[in-house]
């Protein structure tokens, strides 16, 4: 006998139809964010927003559900960040950027909780758990947008890096702060959450990457299984990290981004197919995270927030996030021009909207609001920030034309053989312009396979000559790679006569 309101086959059939339709129109809104500037997740939000209660009709209220959801969601998209950031380009920027998710996260709820309290009249705890709340970059949104920006290699990783790690810390502020409000101020006092969070983060730490490291030598004995398989057996590694740290009571998030990030580094097979793995479980997470939010919100319950919003906002942006940069930079020569670009590129997503559920459900009554006011803020100054980025890099000047990276394509002959492809494009500044091929002095090994020009494609010789707005491809030794990468730099920077200059060229 079938229970009444269980739920059925015809439901299924309706669930599955909605769920398809919506991901076929997120990743048609993947073009109409190339076009506007906006990150794509916005405008998931959007479509949460016109398929909710105002405006198709589903009427979604599961508080708890979605905050266990968005962790689910959270532990993906980490993971898919760790997989696909290589240590080589971010280890030189892995101290400042763990300022910046600690002392920056510090100094941001400080100043922006010392606002809440003085301009709103709130408690210190109430205060300081919004200020937490907002205070995290969300990686999903600094990837997205920072794939047409391309800032310099350092800022770039610094910002990959910091959105990767401040997760963790952040998480644990936001729920011991909750457990304060919710228990009257008797739990952990305020002067021991730094301390608290700081071993909670180096437990999680350290059983992250002892997780990642056994995951390595576990699948490399797996490596025959089929490429298809290996993905999973690879993303299960990066699961059990979250799973095993939480239970010791300690970071889940940082153990997900630092095993994901040592698999990611390591020499396993099937690499390729397990990026592109990750990648598509990163995008389904972002995609249904953003849209549930937008379910989750009332836009009848927004209105009377957007004042607030813009007020915290604007003491975020303009004064506690450049507080946080500075202070926790400044200690790496970190150039005025970079620390304003840093300061304008703290992109807010679904993490500070996840997190303001954190609250509710563990118990706090009358604290719905923060979702609300937590909601407008992200949108409001994603609009504002997002589309500007670019304008803000090239004025600030710290945009680069030219940019090699690796390109991620189903390549296994390349992977047996220990080669690598690159992809190279030559910008409108960039002294490669004029400069014929034998000119490089590329690294023995390292060729130019493809010339891509205005759209025609042709294999060149020694004597070929370089235009702007060439697309390169390069095959590429992997230990030559780094030689191959600082080659290219120095004849983007001085021109042909890199190596004979006085200059150094960029290591």
């Amino acid at each position: 006998m079938e229970a009444a309101g269980a739920f059925t086959v015809d439901g299924l059939r309706i669930v599955l139809t909605v769920t398809a339709a919506v991901l076929i129109v997120a990743v048609a809104a993947v073009r109409l964010s190339a076009r506007t500037g906006l990150p794509s997740l916005l405008l998931y939000l959007l479509l949460g927003l016109i398929i909710g209660e105002a405006g198709l009709g589903i009427d979604y209220e599961q508080v708890g559900l979605s905050l266990v959801l968005g962790y689910i969601a959270l532990v993906l998209i980490l993971a898919e960040g760790g997989l696909t950031t290589s240590w080589h380009d971010i280890k030189g920027s892995i101290a400042p950027a763990a300022m910046l998710s600690t002392v920056g996260v510090v100094v941001s709820v400080a100043v922006v909780g010392t606002a809440a309290h003085l301009i709103f009249d709130l408690d210190w705890n109430l205060a300081l758990l919004i200020a937490a709340v907002v205070s995290s970059t969300d990686a999903a949104a600094v990837f997205s947008v920072l794939r047409d920006v391309r800032p310099n290699a350092r800022l770039s990783s610094m910002l990959e890096a910091e959105s990767g790690f401040n997760d963790a810390p952040v998480v644990l502020i936001v729920v011991v702060l909750a457990e304060r409000i919710t228990t009257g101020g008797t739990a952990e006092p305020i002067w021991a959450i730094p301390l608290l969070v700081a071993l909670e983060l180096v437990g999680g730490a350290i059983i992250g990457l002892l997780i990642g490291f056994i995951g390595y030598r576990v699948m490399a004995v797996l490596g025959s299984s089929a490429s298809g398989l290996f993905p999973i057996g690879v993303i299960s590694w990066i699961v059990i990290a979250y799973g095993l740290a939480a239970l010791a009571h300690t970071s889940g998030f940082i153990a997900v981004y630092l095993s994901a990030l040592v698999l990611g580094n390591v020499p396993l097979p099937h690499r390729t197919t397990t990026r592109g793995f990750a990648q598509a479980l990163g995008w389904l997470a972002q995609i249904g995270m953003f849209v549930m939010l937008g379910l989750l919100a009332s836009p009848s319950e927004l209105a009377p927030q957007i004042v607030p919003a813009i007020g915290l906002g604007l003491v975020l942006l303009l004064v506690g996030r450049p507080l946080s940069v500075f202070a926790s930079v400044v200690w790496f020569r970190v150039s005025l021009r970079d620390q304003l670009f840093l300061s304008w590129a703290g992109l807010r997503g679904a993490v500070p909207i996840v997190l303001a559920m954190v609250p509710i459900v563990e118990g706090a009554s009358g604290l719905g609001w923060i979702f609300n006011l937590v909601f407008v803020l992200v949108v409001v100054f994603t609009l504002v920030q997002a589309p500007t980025l670019p304008l803000v890099a090239r004025w600030l000047g710290v945009a680069e034309d030219e940019q090699a990276r690796g390109l991620d394509i189903e390549s296994t002959p390349l992977e047996e053989v220990g080669a690598e492809l690159l992809e190279i494009r030559i910008g409108t500044r960039s002294r490669l312009h004029g400069v014929e091929v034998f000119e490089l002095r590329l690294p023995a090994g390292a060729e130019i396979s493809l010339i891509v020009r205005d759209g025609a494609p042709f294999v060149p010789t020694v004597e070929s000559v370089l235009h702007r707005g060439d697309a390169l491809l390069l095959v590429v030794p992997a230990p030559l790679r780094e030689a191959t990468e600082a080659r290219l730099r120095a004849v983007d920077r001085l021109g042909r006569l890199a190596g004979w200059s006085t200059e150094p060229e960029p290591g």
